[in-house]
């Protein structure tokens, strides 16, 4: 900061993601009187100086809603420059709660869900966590070796049945055209169902339109974000967490957080490590490292969007 320049001051906003069991999240309209009425937004509102935010989240949707939040947990923080303000949102999902959303500021409200929305516009600093929300809670990596193809798919399609929708690629030794046979069966599987398919930079056999995972040492050699519809990237420490927001990736996976069978002898990061690294970020954070679908509620408690997972996914189906 130069002499004489004041210092960039923020607004810090809590701001709930209030989310059923059957996928349908909260939007709230503004009402008449304040800025951008008309406008629709997740409900929330101010931190007060000196407040924690979960206490400001949890005393918003009181007032604003009278509901009495049972479970909310730390997601992503996003910072929006408005003309009337410089505003720094801490969203939190909140998962549980207590009475039913009633509307005592003389707002309208609605539930919706991605990706198609029925209620317009919504204010500019809410559009990204949008997209950020159709990503699943669980990312299911393929094994590094796959010697039989037939086997794996056989898996997939249980790991489908059983609710996955986010599949990365990653066979670094499968020659090119099988790759492409592979990521196309796959793809054709998880699109089929909904989901969503990224495989690593490099290869070209993944579509220009398609999704793309970067390898840590990919995410810090580049200077832009690559094409694709949704870019993500592996990081393992604080330079390439910074690297990956700057360049405003979709999302990271961030671990090892535990042990692992395929790094004997390494301590991960462990949750206070990871959440250390995941704070506050603004884009979403999925923890890896010997973990399960069992963990995922200790990784939403440690800031973790949901869990990223390999050996979990397939060799319990193989």
């Amino acid at each position: 900061m130069s002499a004489g320049t004041a210092p960039v001051r923020w607004i810090d906003v809590a701001a709930a993601v209030i989310e059923r069991e059957d996928g349908e999240f909260l939007l709230a309209q503004r009402p008449p009187g304040k800025v951008y009425e008309g406008w629709w937004e997740f409900p929330g509102g101010k931190v007060e100086a000196g407040e924690p935010v979960a206490d400001a989240l949890a005393r918003e949707l009181r007032e604003e809603l009278g509901i009495e939040v049972r479970r909310a947990y730390p997601w992503i923080t996003r910072t929006y420059v408005y003309p009337h303000g410089n505003v720094r949102l801490h969203f939190y999902r909140v998962v549980d709660w207590r009475g039913q959303p009633q509307s005592r500021e003389g707002q309208a409200f609605a539930w919706q869900r991605m990706p198609e929305l029925t209620v317009s516009p919504v204010l500019p600093a809410n559009g990204p966590i949008l997209g950020a929300l159709a990503l699943p809670l669980l990312l299911g990596i393929t094994p590094a070796e796959i010697p039989d193809e037939a086997a794996f798919l056989h898996s997939l399609d249980d790991a489908l049945k059983g609710g996955l929708r986010f599949v990365q690629i990653r066979v670094p030794t499968l020659a090119a055209d099988r790759c492409r046979t592979l990521f196309e069966s796959v793809s054709a599987r998880v699109r089929a169902e909904g989901g969503r398919v990224v495989g690593n930079l490099g290869n070209a056999w993944i579509p220009e339109s398609g999704g793309i995972h970067l390898r840590s040492a990919d995410l810090m050699a580049l200077d832009a974000r690559p094409a694709g519809d949704l870019v993500g990237a592996s990081c393992h420490g604080v330079e390439e967490m910074d690297q990956a927001e700057r360049l405003g990736l979709d999302y990271a996976v961030l671990g090892p957080v535990l042990a692992t069978e395929s790094h004997p002898g390494q301590a991960g990061m462990g949750w206070q490590g990871f959440t250390a690294l995941a704070a506050a970020r603004s884009l979403p954070v999925y923890a890896i490292g010997g973990l399960s679908a069992k963990d995922l509620p200790q990784a939403r408690t440690a800031g973790a969007h949901g869990i990223a997972a390999i050996r979990s996914v397939w060799l319990a189906r193989a």
